[in-house]
């Protein structure tokens, strides 16, 4: 176990670096990128099988505990540690991350965005990977910030090189956007290890606070909370994401909300909520508050880029949803109870998988019409996607359905629970101002189906194709490939949630008591 996750964690950075190597004569097939685009899927593919096997081999009934844990000293200065582990509540964002990555491997196997060579493409997606895993295993504040910054310059260059039109501003808004906000987050850190004499996490939490004074937890709480707000994204710090969806490739986009987002919540989890209890309970209303504001204006955005005429990017429209979607998470979270705490964990992973399976249809939409503007898309040329590609219709549909919380699917759970929690917030929080959070809130939900099913009526619905129209072509093969896993997913999370609570309640319920449990 402790080799699994070491392996799962290091190898994306092993197979990123055989990546810019020449590949041997035998394995090169009909040309060299198309050898290094395997690599990709066969590197991606190991550490998916990996992270499967880890979750084998989990102890269910334990998932509160550290599991395949590994504590070497590092910087014995400092007292920095390479200590990883797997709990409950990183176990299923290990797994979201594996197959997010190895489906986005696949997807560009078989068509790779345009840009320079699939050489790069493939090392950089690789260190994103690799990046993103050590987040969700590292255990020492140091390490998570290293881990946390070596997303961003992967994702810079897969903006800025294999984008769309404006990619290079959307790639400068991006890592000025997230680096100004680790510079903030690495002084909270520092505060924290400094003050409290260690960096390991798992002794902070079960330190529960007792160790910082509450001038210090707040100090630290808006530092930290400051780099992760801007990750996340919460409103109005949101600004970066609309453009650097818009710009990036399709596998970019599809990671970017899919797993990069998902950090700066697991951070709020992670650190902030056993770590500086006091300081959390201090901001937890400003939080929710920020949170329902994003809800609303993820969703009066999205409701003015869907009316016709006002030339609105469906693959805009998907990251504003986003901002409304990470509100729930960010609203479960400020309850700072276990039930609002669950309901954001399990909205984290529903919104990786339904958001992601957007993005790969908005982006095969686009790559079938050449765009992604709405009023194109239901005009005369680009109606009615039902009638002239139905399963690519339907799948839309679906997605939009899911994301919009019907019962039944993945999108619903996470979201009733964070309202769930703001029902009844944690002692010494403000039951009436999270009532009013919980009210704003639920109105968010309507605007969002009022959206999402606009966006459905406009795209997918019309007569079916003229007459001596060129059709388009249906779902591919690679791409039924690469979507079904999202879609299986989004079902079975939905009919049966208690796969994913199961694992994240309990380590939930000892991290907000400390570790006493």
């Amino acid at each position: 176990m402790q080799f699994l996750l070491a392996l799962i964690v290091a190898g994306p950075l092993i197979g990123a670096a055989a990546a810019l190597l020449p590949a041997p004569p035998g394995l090169k097939g009909t040309s060299p990128d198309q050898a290094v685009l395997r690599h990709g899927v066969t590197v991606t593919g190991v550490i998916l099988l990996a992270t499967i096997v880890l979750t084998l081999g989990f102890d269910h009934d334990q998932s509160s505990r550290m599991q395949a844990t590994t504590d070497i000293s590092w910087i014995r200065a400092l007292d920095v540690r390479i200590h990883l582990g797997v709990d409950g509540i990183s176990l299923p964002l290990l797994v979201l991350t594996a197959l997010l990555t190895f489906l986005c491997a696949l997807y560009s196997y078989f068509r790779m965005p345009a840009g320079p060579s699939p050489k790069g493409f493939v090392a950089l997606l690789l260190v994103l990977e690799s990046g993103t895993l050590a987040t969700f295993a590292v255990l020492d504040l140091v390490l998570f910030f290293l881990a946390f910054e070596m997303v961003l310059i992967p994702m810079y260059f897969l903006i800025a090189r294999w984008g769309g039109e404006g990619r290079q501003a959307a790639a400068w808004k991006f890592i000025l956007y997230t680096l100004l906000g680790s510079v903030v987050m690495l002084l909270g850190l520092l505060l924290i290890g400094v003050k409290a004499g260690t960096f390991d996490m798992v002794a902070l939490a079960a330190d529960n606070g007792r160790g910082l004074t509450a001038s210090v937890q707040v100090i630290a709480v808006l530092a930290i909370g400051i780099g992760l707000a801007v990750k996340t994204p919460m409103w109005p710090l949101h600004s970066w994401l609309p453009d650097a969806h818009t710009a990036a490739p399709t596998v970019g986009s599809v990671l970017l909300a899919g797993v990069l987002l998902k950090m700066g919540t697991y951070g709020f989890v992670r650190i902030l909520l056993p770590i500086t209890p006091d300081g959390m309970r201090t901001f937890a209303p400003y939080l929710a508050a920020f949170a329902v504001a994003g809800i609303i204006y993820g969703s009066l955005a999205c409701l003015a880029l869907v009316r016709p005429g006002n030339k609105g990017d469906l693959k805009r429209l998907i990251a504003y949803s986003s901002v409304g979607h990470m509100g729930f998470v960010l609203l479960g979270i400020a309850t700072m109870t276990p039930t609002g705490v669950n309901g954001a964990l399990f909205a984290n992973v529903a919104h990786g998988l339904v958001t992601g399976l957007l993005f790969f249809l908005v982006g095969a939409v686009k790559d079938r019409y050449g765009t992604a503007d709405l009023d194109t898309l239901a005009g005369a040329t680009g109606a009615a996607l039902y009638g002239r590609a139905p399963r690519l219709g339907a799948l839309l549909a679906f997605a939009a359905v899911a994301s919009l919380g019907l019962p039944g699917l993945a999108g619903f759970w996470g979201e009733m629970l964070a309202l769930f929690g703001a029902f009844e917030p944690a002692e010494g929080l403000s039951r009436p101002a999270f009532l009013t959070f919980m009210a704003i809130g639920a109105f968010g939900t309507l605007l969002t189906a009022a959206y999402l099913l606009l966006v459905v009526r406009r795209v997918c619905m019309g007569g079916p194709r003229p007459a001596g129209e060129t059709p388009i072509a249906d779902v591919q093969g690679y791409e039924f490939a690469a979507w079904t896993p999202l879609v299986a997913l989004t079902v079975l999370a939905g009919l049966w949630p208690a796969v994913l609570l199961g694992l994240t309640d309990p380590a939930v319920q000892k991290l907000l008591a400390g570790g006493t449990q």
